[in-house]
């Protein structure tokens, strides 16, 4: 397969077909922030931190990194005035959910975002999706998936495969940004699991 030739902040790259923006520019040295992309897991775009700028045949638009193949001859920007300020807010609103997190702590930094512009949020998940997706595409174990929707949004673990199969694994709870899902797991730990056997 031919290398698809592109820029990226004004440097020339050639990445293989069918990387995406995110991987072209993690091979050429370039940082660009996300909560939600895990190199073993398909792409989610569920942060939309990953935002960058892009240029193809006169057209600008706004697109998610982690889930957009790269295009002959893309002109890429990673940082500029508004892709912050998309940045800042995005952060903003994760800072609601999960003010102590240390990864949107050190976001915040960077892009000046404000912990306190938005009230606080009942939901301390910020969805991810990192968890769920992991189990299942990586364990193939469904022992925690997603409940409700929209802002009522929340990941949960489902007691009668967790009770057999997460105690020996945890092999999510490093992936998770703001430690909610270990908060999660021992709440459903204590409430829904059965007790050891005596015999045991």
């Amino acid at each position: 397969m031919p290398d698809i030739p592109l820029h990226i902040d004004g440097k020339q790259l050639a990445v293989r077909e069918g990387s995406t923006i995110l991987e072209a520019a993690a091979r050429a040295g370039m940082s660009i922030p996300t909560l939600c992309h895990h190199e073993k897991l398909q792409p989610f775009a569920g942060c939309r931190l990953c935002v960058v700028e892009l240029e193809s045949r006169g057209q600008f638009r706004l697109v998610a990194s982690c889930a957009y193949p790269v295009e002959p001859n893309l002109v890429v920007r990673t940082r500029s005035p508004k892709i912050d300020r998309i940045r800042k807010s995005l952060v903003e609103l994760l800072l609601a959910h999960a003010p102590d997190s240390t990864k949107l702590k050190e976001l915040a930094r960077e892009y000046g975002a404000d912990r306190d512009r938005f009230e606080p949020a009942e939901a301390f998940c910020i969805h991810c999706g990192l968890c769920v997706r992991y189990c299942a595409e990586v364990k193939r174990l469904h022992a925690v998936g997603f409940i409700d929707r929209g802002i009522r949004k929340e990941i949960s673990f489902l007691p009668e495969i967790a009770s057999r199969e997460c105690a020996n694994c945890k092999e999510c709870f490093p992936l998770c940004p703001t430690s909610y899902l270990q908060a999660a797991y021992v709440l459903v730990e204590a409430l829904a699991f059965p007790p050891p056997s005596p015999d045991r």
